[in-house]
Protein backbone atom coordinates (compact mmCIF):
# COMPACT_ATOMS: atom_id res chain seq x y z
CA UNK A 1 0.00 0.00 0.00
CA UNK A 2 2.50 2.43 -1.03
CA UNK A 3 1.58 6.13 -0.88
CA UNK A 4 -1.42 5.42 1.23
CA UNK A 5 -1.40 8.43 3.87
CA UNK A 6 -1.05 6.69 7.30
CA UNK A 7 -3.83 9.10 9.15
CA UNK A 8 -6.52 11.75 8.20
CA UNK A 9 -7.11 13.31 11.05
CA UNK A 10 -10.64 14.87 11.65
CA UNK A 11 -11.06 18.44 12.83
CA UNK A 12 -10.11 18.18 16.66
CA UNK A 13 -12.75 19.73 17.96
CA UNK A 14 -15.07 16.95 16.65
CA UNK A 15 -15.89 14.51 19.30
CA UNK A 16 -18.50 11.28 17.83
CA UNK A 17 -21.58 11.12 17.75
CA UNK A 18 -21.89 14.80 17.22
CA UNK A 19 -24.54 16.38 18.65
CA UNK A 20 -26.47 18.53 15.96
CA UNK A 21 -28.52 15.30 14.48
CA UNK A 22 -32.13 15.23 14.13
CA UNK A 23 -34.87 13.14 12.46
CA UNK A 24 -34.12 15.54 9.51
CA UNK A 25 -31.21 14.77 8.78
CA UNK A 26 -27.01 13.88 10.01
CA UNK A 27 -25.53 16.34 11.46
CA UNK A 28 -24.16 19.18 9.58
CA UNK A 29 -20.45 18.33 10.56
CA UNK A 30 -21.01 15.49 7.87
CA UNK A 31 -21.10 17.96 4.92
CA UNK A 32 -17.76 19.68 5.73
CA UNK A 33 -16.43 15.80 6.04
CA UNK A 34 -17.81 14.33 3.40
CA UNK A 35 -16.39 16.92 1.43
CA UNK A 36 -12.81 17.56 3.18
CA UNK A 37 -12.19 14.53 4.81
CA UNK A 38 -14.07 11.28 4.27
CA UNK A 39 -12.24 9.12 6.09
CA UNK A 40 -11.53 10.63 9.61
CA UNK A 41 -9.92 9.88 12.68
CA UNK A 42 -12.24 11.23 15.52
CA UNK A 43 -12.55 10.88 19.09
CA UNK A 44 -15.55 9.29 20.65
CA UNK A 45 -17.19 9.63 24.07
CA UNK A 46 -16.63 5.99 24.84
CA UNK A 47 -13.24 7.10 24.93
CA UNK A 48 -11.51 5.46 22.17
CA UNK A 49 -10.51 7.23 19.05
CA UNK A 50 -11.73 6.07 15.72
CA UNK A 51 -12.27 6.13 11.87
CA UNK A 52 -15.13 7.93 10.96
CA UNK A 53 -16.45 7.36 6.95
CA UNK A 54 -19.16 9.69 5.63
CA UNK A 55 -18.90 9.09 2.28
CA UNK A 56 -21.04 6.63 0.52
CA UNK A 57 -18.72 4.94 -1.73
CA UNK A 58 -16.91 4.34 1.00
CA UNK A 59 -19.44 3.35 3.66
CA UNK A 60 -20.83 1.18 1.36
CA UNK A 61 -17.41 -0.42 0.55
CA UNK A 62 -16.88 -0.85 4.63
CA UNK A 63 -20.42 -2.41 5.10
CA UNK A 64 -19.55 -5.20 3.01
CA UNK A 65 -15.82 -5.73 3.75
CA UNK A 66 -15.27 -8.77 5.84
CA UNK A 67 -12.42 -7.37 7.56
CA UNK A 68 -14.08 -4.92 8.84
CA UNK A 69 -15.84 -7.48 12.36
CA UNK A 70 -18.54 -6.90 14.30
CA UNK A 71 -17.59 -9.84 16.56
CA UNK A 72 -14.42 -7.80 17.72
CA UNK A 73 -16.56 -5.08 19.10
CA UNK A 74 -18.22 -7.64 21.69
CA UNK A 75 -15.46 -9.64 22.77
CA UNK A 76 -14.18 -9.47 26.45
CA UNK A 77 -12.15 -6.08 26.87
CA UNK A 78 -13.40 -4.37 23.42
CA UNK A 79 -12.97 -0.70 23.09
CA UNK A 80 -15.81 1.14 24.00
CA UNK A 81 -16.91 3.43 21.44
CA UNK A 82 -18.89 6.10 21.36
CA UNK A 83 -22.53 6.09 19.83
CA UNK A 84 -22.74 2.29 19.84
CA UNK A 85 -26.12 -0.05 20.86
CA UNK A 86 -26.01 -2.57 23.13
CA UNK A 87 -25.85 -6.11 21.77
CA UNK A 88 -24.29 -9.26 22.74
CA UNK A 89 -22.41 -12.00 20.98
CA UNK A 90 -24.90 -14.34 20.13
CA UNK A 91 -26.86 -11.81 18.71
CA UNK A 92 -26.68 -12.26 15.10
CA UNK A 93 -26.22 -8.16 14.40
CA UNK A 94 -23.10 -9.25 16.71
CA UNK A 95 -21.53 -11.93 14.52
CA UNK A 96 -18.99 -12.31 11.61
CA UNK A 97 -18.95 -15.00 8.92
CA UNK A 98 -19.00 -17.92 9.12
CA UNK A 99 -21.50 -18.14 12.46
CA UNK A 100 -23.05 -15.18 10.87
CA UNK A 101 -23.59 -16.92 7.21
CA UNK A 102 -25.31 -19.80 8.84
CA UNK A 103 -27.83 -18.04 11.30
CA UNK A 104 -28.73 -16.13 8.23
CA UNK A 105 -29.28 -18.94 6.27
CA UNK A 106 -31.03 -21.58 8.92
CA UNK A 107 -33.54 -17.95 9.34
CA UNK A 108 -33.98 -16.65 5.86
CA UNK A 109 -36.98 -18.86 4.64
CA UNK A 110 -39.77 -16.30 6.32
CA UNK A 111 -38.15 -13.29 4.88
CA UNK A 112 -38.19 -13.73 1.10
CA UNK A 113 -39.94 -10.90 -0.69
CA UNK A 114 -42.32 -14.13 -2.13
CA UNK A 115 -43.32 -14.72 1.62
CA UNK A 116 -43.68 -10.86 3.08
CA UNK A 117 -45.35 -10.37 -0.36
CA UNK A 118 -48.02 -13.43 1.29
CA UNK A 119 -48.54 -11.16 4.11
CA UNK A 120 -50.14 -8.17 3.10
CA UNK A 121 -53.86 -9.25 3.76
CA UNK A 122 -52.86 -9.57 7.13
CA UNK A 123 -50.99 -6.27 7.31
CA UNK A 124 -53.87 -4.17 5.12
CA UNK A 125 -55.92 -6.07 8.27
CA UNK A 126 -53.95 -4.97 11.01
CA UNK A 127 -53.49 -1.24 9.59
CA UNK A 128 -57.35 -0.84 8.84
CA UNK A 129 -58.67 -2.39 12.44
CA UNK A 130 -56.49 0.52 14.34
CA UNK A 131 -57.36 3.09 11.71
CA UNK A 132 -60.84 2.40 12.10
CA UNK A 133 -60.57 2.64 15.65
CA UNK A 134 -58.90 6.07 14.77
CA UNK A 135 -61.44 7.65 12.79
CA UNK A 136 -64.31 7.27 15.87
CA UNK A 137 -61.95 9.21 18.21
CA UNK A 138 -62.18 13.05 18.58
CA UNK A 139 -59.90 15.72 19.38
CA UNK A 140 -56.01 15.52 19.39
CA UNK A 141 -55.25 11.99 19.23
CA UNK A 142 -51.18 10.56 20.12
CA UNK A 143 -50.99 8.92 16.75
CA UNK A 144 -47.61 6.95 18.19
CA UNK A 145 -49.91 5.00 21.09
CA UNK A 146 -52.65 4.74 18.68
CA UNK A 147 -50.94 3.56 15.72
CA UNK A 148 -47.63 3.75 14.87
CA UNK A 149 -46.59 1.76 17.27
CA UNK A 150 -48.97 -1.14 17.89
CA UNK A 151 -49.20 -1.59 14.18
CA UNK A 152 -45.88 -2.96 13.49
CA UNK A 153 -45.88 -4.81 16.95
CA UNK A 154 -49.10 -6.46 15.70
CA UNK A 155 -47.43 -7.58 12.35
CA UNK A 156 -44.67 -8.76 13.96
CA UNK A 157 -46.40 -10.47 16.87
CA UNK A 158 -48.52 -12.10 14.30
CA UNK A 159 -45.75 -13.61 11.90
CA UNK A 160 -43.66 -14.74 14.67
CA UNK A 161 -46.69 -15.97 16.74
CA UNK A 162 -45.69 -14.51 19.80
CA UNK A 163 -48.57 -13.46 22.49
CA UNK A 164 -49.62 -10.56 22.81
CA UNK A 165 -48.16 -10.33 26.64
CA UNK A 166 -45.03 -10.84 25.42
CA UNK A 167 -45.45 -8.10 22.68
CA UNK A 168 -46.53 -5.87 25.42
CA UNK A 169 -43.70 -6.91 27.93
CA UNK A 170 -41.20 -5.91 24.39
CA UNK A 171 -43.09 -2.94 24.56
CA UNK A 172 -42.05 -2.06 27.82
CA UNK A 173 -38.59 -3.17 27.28
CA UNK A 174 -37.78 -2.12 23.55
CA UNK A 175 -36.75 1.44 25.03
CA UNK A 176 -33.89 -0.22 27.13
CA UNK A 177 -33.09 -2.75 24.40
CA UNK A 178 -31.72 0.17 21.89
CA UNK A 179 -30.33 2.53 24.95
CA UNK A 180 -26.93 3.78 23.63
CA UNK A 181 -23.76 2.81 25.64
CA UNK A 182 -25.11 1.30 28.45
CA UNK A 183 -23.69 -2.07 28.50
CA UNK A 184 -22.06 -2.75 31.67
CA UNK A 185 -23.76 -4.97 34.08
CA UNK A 186 -26.79 -3.97 36.25
CA UNK A 187 -27.62 -1.28 33.57
CA UNK A 188 -30.70 -0.65 32.40
CA UNK A 189 -30.90 -1.80 29.01
CA UNK A 190 -28.81 -4.95 30.40
CA UNK A 191 -31.84 -5.35 32.76
CA UNK A 192 -34.36 -4.89 29.57
CA UNK A 193 -32.54 -7.89 27.66
CA UNK A 194 -32.67 -10.38 30.04
CA UNK A 195 -36.30 -9.82 30.72
CA UNK A 196 -37.05 -10.24 26.94
CA UNK A 197 -34.92 -13.09 27.08
CA UNK A 198 -36.65 -14.71 29.71
CA UNK A 199 -40.21 -14.33 28.14
CA UNK A 200 -38.72 -15.73 24.79
CA UNK A 201 -37.14 -19.03 26.15
CA UNK A 202 -41.27 -19.61 27.73
CA UNK A 203 -42.48 -18.53 24.10
CA UNK A 204 -39.72 -20.61 22.25
CA UNK A 205 -40.85 -24.37 25.05
CA UNK A 206 -43.97 -23.71 24.10
CA UNK A 207 -43.39 -23.69 20.12
CA UNK A 208 -41.30 -26.80 20.60
CA UNK A 209 -44.54 -28.10 22.20
CA UNK A 210 -47.32 -26.81 19.80
CA UNK A 211 -46.10 -25.46 16.46
CA UNK A 212 -48.18 -23.17 14.76
CA UNK A 213 -48.04 -21.86 10.90
CA UNK A 214 -45.64 -19.10 12.22
CA UNK A 215 -41.83 -17.94 11.94
CA UNK A 216 -41.07 -19.16 15.25
CA UNK A 217 -42.43 -22.75 14.28
CA UNK A 218 -40.45 -22.69 11.22
CA UNK A 219 -37.29 -21.81 12.63
CA UNK A 220 -37.38 -24.59 15.37
CA UNK A 221 -37.99 -26.82 12.40
CA UNK A 222 -35.67 -25.38 9.94
CA UNK A 223 -32.95 -27.29 8.84
CA UNK A 224 -29.66 -27.04 6.33
CA UNK A 225 -27.73 -30.12 5.79
CA UNK A 226 -28.57 -31.52 9.19
CA UNK A 227 -27.65 -28.23 10.89
CA UNK A 228 -29.92 -26.68 13.18
CA UNK A 229 -30.54 -23.78 15.62
CA UNK A 230 -30.08 -24.85 19.41
CA UNK A 231 -31.78 -23.26 22.12
CA UNK A 232 -30.05 -20.21 22.76
CA UNK A 233 -29.56 -19.68 19.47
CA UNK A 234 -33.47 -19.77 18.65
CA UNK A 235 -34.29 -17.60 21.76
CA UNK A 236 -31.96 -14.59 20.79
CA UNK A 237 -32.96 -15.08 17.75
CA UNK A 238 -36.55 -14.47 18.44
CA UNK A 239 -36.43 -11.56 20.60
CA UNK A 240 -33.98 -10.00 17.90
CA UNK A 241 -36.49 -10.03 15.74
CA UNK A 242 -39.52 -8.56 17.96
CA UNK A 243 -36.88 -6.15 19.16
CA UNK A 244 -35.69 -4.89 16.03
CA UNK A 245 -38.61 -5.82 13.95
CA UNK A 246 -41.35 -3.25 15.62
CA UNK A 247 -39.25 -0.66 16.88
CA UNK A 248 -37.35 0.13 14.22
CA UNK A 249 -40.25 0.07 11.75
CA UNK A 250 -42.84 1.95 14.20
CA UNK A 251 -40.19 4.86 15.12
CA UNK A 252 -39.43 5.28 11.46
CA UNK A 253 -43.11 5.31 10.40
CA UNK A 254 -43.86 8.06 13.21
CA UNK A 255 -40.48 10.18 12.12
CA UNK A 256 -41.99 10.26 8.18
CA UNK A 257 -45.20 10.99 9.30
CA UNK A 258 -44.37 13.89 11.07
CA UNK A 259 -41.50 15.02 8.45
CA UNK A 260 -44.81 15.05 6.05
CA UNK A 261 -47.33 16.81 7.98
CA UNK A 262 -45.04 19.34 9.45
CA UNK A 263 -42.58 20.49 6.88
CA UNK A 264 -43.85 18.94 3.44
CA UNK A 265 -47.69 19.06 3.98
CA UNK A 266 -48.04 19.59 -0.25
CA UNK A 267 -46.34 16.22 -0.37
CA UNK A 268 -48.91 14.73 1.74
CA UNK A 269 -51.70 15.87 -0.18
CA UNK A 270 -49.83 14.49 -3.09
CA UNK A 271 -49.39 11.05 -2.01
CA UNK A 272 -53.31 11.21 -0.81
CA UNK A 273 -54.13 12.57 -4.89
CA UNK A 274 -52.04 9.19 -6.40
CA UNK A 275 -51.63 6.32 -4.12
CA UNK A 276 -49.53 4.73 -6.19
CA UNK A 277 -46.30 7.26 -5.72
CA UNK A 278 -46.50 5.75 -2.22
CA UNK A 279 -43.96 2.63 -2.69
CA UNK A 280 -41.76 5.25 -3.94
CA UNK A 281 -42.00 7.67 -1.47
CA UNK A 282 -41.42 5.02 1.10
CA UNK A 283 -38.34 4.62 -0.25
CA UNK A 284 -37.16 8.22 -0.37
CA UNK A 285 -38.35 8.53 3.29
CA UNK A 286 -36.11 6.08 4.37
CA UNK A 287 -33.37 7.73 2.87
CA UNK A 288 -34.34 11.58 3.85
CA UNK A 289 -35.71 10.69 7.18
CA UNK A 290 -33.16 9.49 9.50
CA UNK A 291 -33.87 7.24 11.74
CA UNK A 292 -30.69 6.75 13.61
CA UNK A 293 -29.61 9.35 16.53
CA UNK A 294 -26.05 8.60 16.21
CA UNK A 295 -26.19 8.93 12.25
CA UNK A 296 -25.14 4.89 12.51
CA UNK A 297 -26.82 2.31 12.60
CA UNK A 298 -25.49 1.80 15.52
CA UNK A 299 -22.88 -1.04 15.04
CA UNK A 300 -19.55 -0.14 14.95
CA UNK A 301 -16.32 -2.38 13.42
CA UNK A 302 -13.11 -2.99 14.18
CA UNK A 303 -10.80 -3.74 11.27
CA UNK A 304 -9.39 -7.45 11.67
CA UNK A 305 -6.22 -6.72 9.57
CA UNK A 306 -5.36 -4.05 7.55
CA UNK A 307 -7.27 -2.29 5.28
CA UNK A 308 -7.41 0.78 3.14
CA UNK A 309 -10.76 2.90 2.17
CA UNK A 310 -10.82 5.74 0.21
CA UNK A 311 -7.04 6.08 0.00
CA UNK A 312 -6.57 5.93 3.48
CA UNK A 313 -4.44 2.98 6.14
CA UNK A 314 -7.09 1.67 8.54
CA UNK A 315 -4.11 -0.54 10.52
CA UNK A 316 -5.48 -3.73 11.59
CA UNK A 317 -6.75 -3.15 15.55
CA UNK A 318 -8.54 0.12 14.73
CA UNK A 319 -12.60 0.92 15.20
CA UNK A 320 -14.43 1.99 12.51
CA UNK A 321 -17.94 3.74 12.40
CA UNK A 322 -20.07 4.34 9.32
CA UNK A 323 -22.20 7.15 8.93
CA UNK A 324 -25.57 5.36 6.82
CA UNK A 325 -27.22 8.75 6.95
CA UNK A 326 -24.17 10.64 6.06
CA UNK A 327 -24.12 8.48 2.46
CA UNK A 328 -27.54 8.92 1.93
CA UNK A 329 -26.66 12.33 1.81
CA UNK A 330 -24.51 12.29 -0.33
CA UNK A 331 -24.52 14.39 -3.58
CA UNK A 332 -22.57 12.14 -6.07
CA UNK A 333 -24.79 9.66 -5.59
CA UNK A 334 -28.25 11.98 -4.71
CA UNK A 335 -28.49 14.76 -6.35
CA UNK A 336 -29.82 17.75 -4.49
CA UNK A 337 -29.59 15.09 -1.56
CA UNK A 338 -30.80 17.86 1.22
CA UNK A 339 -34.91 18.26 -0.86
CA UNK A 340 -36.94 14.98 0.24
CA UNK A 341 -38.44 14.49 -3.26
CA UNK A 342 -40.90 11.51 -3.31
CA UNK A 343 -40.95 11.14 -7.10
CA UNK A 344 -36.85 10.24 -6.62
CA UNK A 345 -36.46 7.45 -9.31
CA UNK A 346 -32.50 6.07 -8.62
CA UNK A 347 -32.39 5.46 -5.07
CA UNK A 348 -29.91 3.21 -3.42
CA UNK A 349 -29.91 4.83 0.22
CA UNK A 350 -28.06 2.40 2.72
CA UNK A 351 -30.80 2.44 5.46
CA UNK A 352 -31.13 -1.20 5.37
CA UNK A 353 -27.39 -1.59 5.52
CA UNK A 354 -25.51 -3.49 3.08
CA UNK A 355 -23.33 -6.53 2.63
CA UNK A 356 -23.40 -9.54 4.86
CA UNK A 357 -25.33 -7.22 7.76
CA UNK A 358 -28.47 -6.35 5.03
CA UNK A 359 -31.57 -6.43 7.13
CA UNK A 360 -33.46 -9.55 7.01
CA UNK A 361 -36.65 -7.77 7.52
CA UNK A 362 -36.21 -4.89 4.52
CA UNK A 363 -39.09 -6.00 2.83
CA UNK A 364 -41.27 -6.58 5.99
CA UNK A 365 -40.42 -2.92 7.14
CA UNK A 366 -40.91 -1.68 3.78
CA UNK A 367 -44.65 -3.25 3.18
CA UNK A 368 -45.19 -2.44 6.38
CA UNK A 369 -44.52 1.69 5.80
CA UNK A 370 -46.36 1.99 2.27
CA UNK A 371 -49.60 0.24 3.93
CA UNK A 372 -49.81 2.75 7.16
CA UNK A 373 -48.66 5.60 5.01
CA UNK A 374 -51.29 4.27 2.73
CA UNK A 375 -54.29 3.76 5.08
CA UNK A 376 -53.18 7.48 6.51
CA UNK A 377 -53.20 9.77 3.86
CA UNK A 378 -56.68 7.61 2.62
CA UNK A 379 -58.48 7.93 5.78
CA UNK A 380 -56.89 11.53 6.61
CA UNK A 381 -55.76 13.53 4.13
CA UNK A 382 -55.88 16.50 6.42
CA UNK A 383 -53.85 15.17 9.03
CA UNK A 384 -51.78 17.79 10.94
CA UNK A 385 -50.08 18.28 14.02
CA UNK A 386 -52.39 19.15 17.26
CA UNK A 387 -49.38 21.04 19.03
CA UNK A 388 -46.11 23.09 17.62
CA UNK A 389 -43.67 20.96 16.91
CA UNK A 390 -40.86 22.07 19.46
CA UNK A 391 -43.43 21.21 22.48
CA UNK A 392 -43.19 17.40 20.87
CA UNK A 393 -41.05 15.06 22.92
CA UNK A 394 -38.48 12.64 22.60
CA UNK A 395 -37.31 9.26 23.81
CA UNK A 396 -33.81 10.72 24.52
CA UNK A 397 -30.23 7.98 24.98
CA UNK A 398 -31.51 5.53 22.52
CA UNK A 399 -29.48 5.02 18.77
CA UNK A 400 -32.82 5.77 17.06
CA UNK A 401 -34.64 8.80 16.58
CA UNK A 402 -38.15 7.90 18.29
CA UNK A 403 -40.77 10.27 19.10
CA UNK A 404 -42.60 9.41 22.69
CA UNK A 405 -45.98 10.90 21.26
CA UNK A 406 -47.32 12.77 17.84
CA UNK A 407 -50.68 14.48 18.85
CA UNK A 408 -52.75 15.19 16.04
CA UNK A 409 -55.59 16.48 14.31
CA UNK A 410 -57.64 15.87 11.06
Amino acid sequence: MTGVPEAQAGPDELVFPFSGSSYRGPAPEYADLRAQCPVARVKTDGGVDAWLLSRYDDVREGLADPRLGRAATVAPNAPRIGGAMTSTPEMIISMDAPEHSRLRKLAAGPFTARRIEQLRPNINRIADELLDELATRTGPVDLVREFTLPMPLRVIGELLGAPMEVLELFAVNAREFVTVDDQVEGGESRTGLNKLYEAMVAVVADKRANPADDVLSGLIAARDEGDRLNEEELVTFAFTLIGAGFDTTASQLANSVLALISHHPDQWRWLAEDRSRIPAAVEELLRHVNLFSTDTAGNPRIALEDVEIGGVKIAAGDAVVLSITSANRDASVFPDPDRLDLAREHNPHLSFGHGMHLCIGKQLTRLELAIAIDGLVRRFPNLRLAVPEDELQWHLGEINHSLAGLPVVW
